[in-house]
């Protein structure tokens, strides 16, 4: 089963404990859980690229009960990291590939996609 790579987590989906763990703003990349398991299911992946913390504030309320995040350097990394977790997780609730920010041609790392040629 591949990893995330995000240190910590997961964390309850509430506006307190997103304000608890998450201290900059940043773009980043996240998963999201719905499960009532112990262990944590990629369920969704995204990511923001100017503000991971309001990006899963949104989800604050919907279905979805844990998240793990991670801090990007970039808007480009966060897409990077968005599209990596995309294609070794599979989510059932992302239902296409993650696109591109506005006004960017950027490619999706991972070797033999051609989901945005």
């Amino acid at each position: 089963m591949p990893k995330t790579r995000f240190d910590g987590g997961p964390y309850d989906l509430t506006n307190k404990r997103i304000d608890e763990v998450i201290a900059q703003t940043s773009p980043g990349a996240y998963a999201l859980d719905k499960t009532n398991d112990s262990d944590f299911r990629v369920c969704r992946v995204g990511r923001s690229d100017r503000d991971v913390k309001a990006q899963l504030k949104s989800y604050v309320g919907s279905k979805y009960r844990y998240f793990k995040f991670g801090y990007n350097t970039s808007a480009k990394t966060a897409f990077e990291k968005e599209c990596t977790l995309y294609h070794d997780f599979d989510p059932p609730d992302n239902t296409t590939h993650p696109d591109r920010p506005e006004g960017t041609n950027w490619a999706c790392p991972v070797d033999g996609c051609d989901a945005l040629d």
